[in-house]
């Protein structure tokens, strides 16, 4: 997969393998059909992330039909929305996503928060019995990996002790100011792959001044230092554009090295700065239940 960007590939526990660069979408204006077949047919992207919560796997179907990519090149993942936790709704809502995306199975399938917003059950008990749905749909075949997003080392050690399988991979925000290096190593030691979105921070770290001088130094974009950097912290990126240049720009990460001492120069933005809980309410139960 991804041979065309001399892309990587990171095991997973299971033995599959996911490209290390994908394309992220999203809702609110962040899915373009032109951008995504342009990824596919142009720039070799074989690895593509959405979710029901997006609203845009039937279109994002269509763009993988019209890239003439065959299926069985690419790796597809979607993500269970909250509102569709529990046992019944969670193998439901797979099929559903499968189904407009017009395809037979998902290479991942996520489950996106950790809240599961079910009065009168603790988001334990409900977390468990979805998971326990996907571990169904990952023996079936239907979702070839199985993980999760947003979640924390508490509710990663709650489903090791309360299901069967420990989650493939574990999607969460990270970038230069939002580096959670506790969750990333907890990852590591169970065997966990470490997925970031928001590499570019939505667009905040393309401005620092450590990332416009390492641009200058290296004589790349800002935002190809930024993803450069996730990619040698050895993190499954999924940078987002709308933009035929933007991806394409995206992509040209794989032939220039960033320097130790220049990893550690971005290492040292961390801020704790978390962008998505400003747009998502859901942020505040994590370190909750």
């Amino acid at each position: 997969m991804c041979s065309s960007l001399n892309c990587p590939n990171v095991p997973l526990s299971n033995g599959l393998h996911i490209p290390q660069l994908g394309l992220g979408t999203s809702h609110h204006g962040g899915y373009a059909h032109d951008a995504v077949v342009y990824a596919i047919r142009e720039c070799g992207v074989r690895h593509i992330d959405t979710a029901k919560r997006y609203g845009c796997e039937t279109q994002l179907g269509e763009a993988i039909r019209e890239s003439g990519i065959p299926r069985s090149e690419l790796w597809l993942t979607s993500k269970l929305w909250c509102g569709d936790y529990g046992y019944e709704h969670a193998k439901k809502a797979c099929l559903e996503s499968c189904s407009r995306m017009g395809v037979e199975y998902l290479d991942l399938y996520l489950m996106h928060w950790p809240d599961a917003r079910q009065p009168g059950r603790s988001n334990r008990d409900v977390r468990a019995e979805t998971w326990r749905a996907l571990e169904e749909l990952y023996e079936e075949g239907v979702c070839r990996a199985i993980g999760v997003s947003n979640f924390l080392v508490h509710h990663l050690q709650q489903l090791k002790d309360d299901c069967s399988v420990v989650p493939h991979v574990n999607q969460v925000e990270f970038h230069p100011f939002q580096q959670p290096n506790q969750l990333a190593e907890y990852c590591r030691q169970e065997g966990i792959v470490f997925e970031g979105y928001c590499p570019l921070a939505k667009g905040q770290a393309l401005n620092h001044p450590t990332v416009l001088q390492l641009a200058r130094k290296y004589q790349r974009t800002p935002a190809q230092i930024c993803i450069r950097w996730s990619i040698q912290n050895g993190v499954v990126t999924i940078p987002k554009s709308t933009k035929k240049e933007r991806v394409q720009e995206n992509c040209q990460v794989f032939d220039f090295l960033l320097s130790p001492e220049d990893m550690d120069s971005i290492r040292r933005l961390h801020c704790d700065m978390k962008l998505i809980h400003l747009s998502d309410p859901l942020w505040k139960e994590q370190t909750h239940t």
